[in-house]
């Protein structure tokens, strides 16, 4: 018998029994569960939004996982994998990853982290990283596996790791012109995330911000709704951005994240050589799809740079020009409207130039 908890919670939980039986069905019916259902003691079911491909950072990170975990406990747990958002919305998934009955674990991006955990929010200030090397590096420390802790008592959610979201830095489309400087900007319609977080920092460069949810950007960029928007470059591949905007600028002025989160009663529930396992299997994991998000920005980047009119990248002097206009209207607003100590977001930041500065001193040496 599978140790989850009981399903007969009630209405709220029915619909996605049965969508977790029909997606385990075809899984099974397929043969790509590694271990036989009979054979597992524990079920960790996943759920992900992103195509269940190689073709994106998550899945084929989830399923080196899946292989880690299976191997590594000899079947005792076995890993269940639904991408695709067939099991519902990130917040629905994550909801149901809280108690760990019908699903154990989801990944979700910034916007639904901000509404289990508040502080995550302060992960969006504009321009945060300098690089893939400092991202990585901070995602990847102690100061932040600290900093996440505190999703368990806020939501009873562990936190496993951090995916780049398409490949992490974004770039702008645009139809009216290219995006060189700030000045660029001003005036510009552009579409942003249902994230106030976003709003506050297209206003402060000038834009009118539009948000907008991600099924309506393509008609907004045809018919003039919107003049752009941003993503990660990954993104203007999958979607051909190039048929609806004309320019593309590598601004990198938002990191996109997806956070992998567990339940923690669940965790808690197995045997410690188990909780072990996951732990390093998930950190593996983690490490193996910065390469993989990373192919997709240099892929989606190059091939941009063919198919939109002009394409841009923005020089690290306009970066920091750009910042010194929007990371103070993003803290008045993070603090004042939204909520977080000050203290919290100058130590994340802080944070974050200590682990350049310790990059860069590594990176000396290789110099000499």
């Amino acid at each position: 018998m599978t140790k989850q908890g009981s399903a007969a919670d009630g209405g709220r939980f029915r619909r996605s029994a049965g969508a977790v039986a029909c997606a385990a069905g075809l899984i099974f019916a397929s043969g790509a569960s590694l271990t036989p259902v009979l054979a597992a003691e524990y079920t960790m079911a996943i759920a992900h939004i992103l195509p269940e491909d190689m073709e994106n950072e998550v899945h084929p990170a989830l399923t080196h996982f899946k292989s880690l975990v299976e191997s590594g406990t000899k079947g005792a747990v076995e890993v269940q994998i639904f991408g695709g958002g067939q099991l519902g919305s990130e917040v629905e998934t994550a909801k149901q990853a809280q108690d760990g009955k019908l699903l154990q674990a989801s990944v979700i991006s910034s916007g639904a982290m901000s509404s289990f955990y508040k502080r995550y929010q302060a992960v969006t200030a504009p321009f945060l990283f300098p690089n893939f090397q400092v991202a990585h590096a901070f995602f990847d420390g102690p100061w932040f596996a600290d900093f996440m802790r505190g999703t368990i008592e806020e939501a009873r959610l562990r936190y496993l790791g951090t995916f780049d979201d398409g490949g992490g830095f974004v770039a702008f489309t645009t139809n009216k012109r290219l995006i060189r400087t700030a000045d660029d900007i001003k005036g510009l319609k552009i579409r942003v995330e249902e994230n106030p977080s976003h709003v506050a920092v297209m206003r402060a460069l000038g834009a009118s911000a539009t948000p907008l949810p991600w099924g309506e950007v393509i008609t907004a960029l045809s018919t003039g709704l919107a003049d752009g928007q941003f993503n990660a470059p990954g993104v203007s591949k999958f979607f051909k951005l190039w048929e609806v905007n004309q320019y593309t600028t590598l601004s990198r002025h938002v990191y996109n994240t997806q956070t992998w989160v567990m339940s923690e009663d669940w965790f808690q529930s197995l045997p410690e050589e188990h909780r072990k396992i996951i732990i390093q299997a998930a950190r593996e994991s983690i490490e193996l799809a910065h390469g993989m998000s990373a192919l997709q920005a240099i892929d989606g980047w190059n091939e941009s740079c063919k198919r939109f009119k002009e394409c841009y990248v923005l020089p690290v002097e306009e970066r920091e020009k750009m910042a010194e206009i929007a990371r103070p209207a993003w803290k008045e607003w993070i603090v004042k409207d939204f909520g977080l100590d000050e203290a919290l977001v100058d130590g994340l930041i802080a944070e974050v130039g200590r682990v350049a500065a310790e990059v860069d001193k590594a990176n000396a040496v290789y110099a000499k």
